[in-house]
């Protein structure tokens, strides 16, 4: 698809999206839980569809799948297919990889698009410490794997992801670790590990939490079912924010400060940049101001960087981003294309080891600029093109169905003005 924005002063108000991250786990945790639970404000992105079918695939049945609810019916984790593909969700392989290892029966676990090329030596090198018999392609997709796994004091690096700890985490408490501890060194991204502990403590599962650089299984109490409301997204909620403060006051609802989830930070950024906020039961509002360049570290919500850097292409000087080096194994290598499709638009960006360097404050001009089948890469473009002199085209721009399939519907509602294009393929 191909989608035309062009510059156009919005307004209105909109629905903050579901929370994929939020989504995956709840759909993890329904099916290590032995009984039925309801998943209200489910999401529907390609993401959330594959840990759908993943845990489908994995024993448990949904029974009843509407826009506003999920029911799924579990006896936790018995898997009816050889094997499970988890589209192209980095953490949907990094999660159930370990869940699927809780079953004796042999198993191949597979991705499609990027996730071909992001490295899983993680499990070649844990897995065999669990009890798990696992082969890959010399650390990469597919993996072939055998369990049961088995819970045993292990330490792990968590400087890749922690994506591969939530999945540890949550696999050890379902196969009733006791006693036994996980130690991490160099986590990244610790608030979504915290809230992996806060979708098990809804769950009934409690982990010790030893500053981040152990976690201590003491409790044998297994996943119990119940209701759990997915959040609304503060990844994608950060580009209706962004837009906001770049073309026009807006209101977005559904987002809720006190959530643990990383991307919340984008808060800071547009507090540091000048932006006019207002805040109040999860509903904010964002206006343009004058604003100025700032520095913010994104090592542990990386995903803000997209919206960063279109916030920071509309902000006078040089705004610095620190955090590089979690970028490249991304739906592309992230840092690269930012500077690659922003520099199209009139946009210099440096990057100098680990920081980010934005050159803001210049106009910005329309241009054709591609995905790179990458859905924030499309949503960062789209957004930038919103005070651009001239009209921006986003070549592949179907990539925003991978976390925010209604992302240009929003825009819509806020009145942006802009053409759509099915391209036959």
């Amino acid at each position: 698809m191909i989608v035309t924005i062009h510059p156009s002063p919005i307004s209105g108000k909109v629905q903050a999206p579901a929370s994929k991250s939020s989504m995956q786990r709840a759909c993890a945790a329904a099916l290590l839980s032995k009984g039925t639970t309801t998943i209200l404000n489910p999401g529907s992105s390609n993401d959330d569809l594959a840990a759908l079918d993943v845990i489908s695939k994995l024993g448990a049945n949904i029974i009843n799948q509407t826009s506003d609810e999920i029911v799924i019916k579990s006896n936790g984790v018995d898997p009816v297919s050889s094997s499970i593909n988890c589209g192209e969700s980095g953490l949907g392989i990094r999660m159930f990889t370990p869940l699927a290892a809780l079953s004796g029966k042999a198993l191949t676990i597979n991705g499609t698009g990027s996730l071909l090329r992001r490295p899983m030596h993680f499990f070649d090198e844990i897995f065999p410490k669990l009890g798990i018999e696992i082969s890959s392609d010399n650390g990469y997709l597919p993996i072939n794997i055998k369990g049961p796994l088995k819970p045993a004091d292990i330490e792990i690096d968590g400087s890749l992801s922690s994506q591969f700890l939530t999945g540890l985490l949550m696999a050890y408490a379902a196969a009733g670790a006791q006693q036994v501890t996980i130690k991490v060194r160099d986590l990244k991204s610790k608030p979504y590990i915290d809230l992996t502990l806060d979708v098990m403590k809804k769950f009934g599962v409690e982990v010790e939490n030893h500053q981040y650089e152990s976690f201590r299984f003491t409790n044998p109490a297994g996943f119990e079912p119940g209701t759990y409301t997915v959040e609304g997204d503060w990844s994608g909620g950060a580009f209706l924010l962004v837009a906001g403060a770049i073309a026009g006051k807006i209101t977005v609802h559904g987002l809720s400060t006190s959530s643990t989830q990383a991307d919340k930070e984008i808060m800071k950024a547009l507090i540091d940049a000048g932006v006019d906020i207002n805040v109040a039961d999860n509903i904010i509002t964002v206006g343009p101001a004058s604003l100025n360049a700032f520095s913010f570290d994104a090592t542990d919500c990386p995903d803000l960087f997209p919206p960063l850097v279109a916030l920071a292409s509309y902000c006078k000087g040089t705004t610095f981003i620190k955090g590089v080096s979690r970028l490249a194994y991304k739906e592309s290598n992230r840092g690269v294309t930012l500077q690659e499709e922003f520099a199209k638009m009139g946009i210099v960006i440096e990057m100098n080891n680990d920081v980010m360097q934005v050159h803001g404050g210049s106009s910005l001009k329309g241009a054709v600029v591609h995905s790179h089948h990458d859905h924030r890469i499309a949503m960062a473009c789209a957004v930038a093109a919103l005070k651009a002199i001239g009209e921006t085209v986003i070549e592949e721009a179907e990539a925003i169905e991978k976390s925010f399939p209604d992302f240009y519907d929003k825009m819509d509602k806020l009145k942006v003005k802009s053409e759509k294009l099915k391209v036959k393929t």
